[in-house]
């Protein structure tokens, strides 16, 4: 028997994709509903399917989330008692407003700030790309020189052939 429920995921649950991977559970499912990015922090959605079916979306979300790198911290569901008008697929709504953006752009600045701690040993890299440029110049230069010395080897070489080859 088909049921609907209202479920709230909590934790560390927005900005990994944790929405898109609700969907793609829900779908190989074949159920019904939707999920969103709640400004609170979690991630709410309706679902609508048998209750065996709901207990194994559930644990995949839980699972795979978790793989995903979502450290979630509850799943709460409530059945919800009357019938309720939903898309034949399961979707994912879009809840960009002013406040997840800036929330977004927020966790990027904090991504490039941790890029820019990393790149503390460029200094010492650049010292020694340096120095490898500086051995690799002195290097074309003696490889320019034996080839200068190999081409007239072998000229005299050359020579000493064609002398041979008259007698």
């Amino acid at each position: 028997m088909q049921k609907c429920y209202n479920v709230m995921v909590t934790g560390k649950v927005q900005d990994i994709g944790l929405r898109s991977l609700i969907e793609d559970i829900a779908r190989l499912l074949d159920l019904k509903g939707f999920a969103f990015n709640d400004p609170d922090g979690s991630v709410k959605m309706v679902c609508c399917g048998d209750s065996s079916e709901i207990s194994n979306f559930l644990k995949e979300i839980q699972i795979r989330g978790e793989q995903k790198g979502a450290l979630i911290e509850d799943i709460k569901k409530e059945e919800i008692p009357h019938h309720i008008y939903l898309p034949q697929r399961f979707i994912r709504l879009y809840t960009d407003e002013l406040a997840d953006i800036n929330r977004k752009l927020d966790v990027g600045i904090g991504i490039l700030k941790d890029i820019k701690s990393d790149t503390s040993a460029l200094p010492e890299i650049n010292s020694k790309f340096d120095s490898f440029i500086t051995e690799q110049k002195e290097h074309n230069q003696w490889m320019k020189e034996h080839s200068l010395w190999m081409k007239e080897h072998n000229q005299r070489l050359e020579k000493i052939l064609e002398r041979l080859s008259e007698k």
